[in-house]
């Protein structure tokens, strides 16, 4: 075989997966569906009437943001 048809299909792979992680982080740029204003099910309506909604975040100690699932799925009063 000629060395010019040898080649290193290592290029090509490196090209391939340049394109790849490119379309993942374009993907990453669009807005979000809902805001978090929005309300997400009929029950946020009910719940904000009667003084019982949950913020969909809140802050640890350390000023993490984490979901607030156990206010959001925990019985209400």
């Amino acid at each position: 075989m000629d060395p010019a048809e040898r080649r290193s299909p290592l290029p090509l792979l490196l090209a391939t997966a340049a394109l790849a992680l490119a379309a993942l982080a374009l993907g990453g740029c669009s807005k979000p569906l809902l805001a978090p204003t929005d309300e997400r099910t009929p029950f946020d309506r009910y719940d904000a009437v009667r003084n019982q909604f949950a913020s969909q975040y809140i802050e640890d100690e350390f000023g993490a943001r984490k979901p607030n699932l156990r206010a959001r799925l925990g019985p209400k009063q």
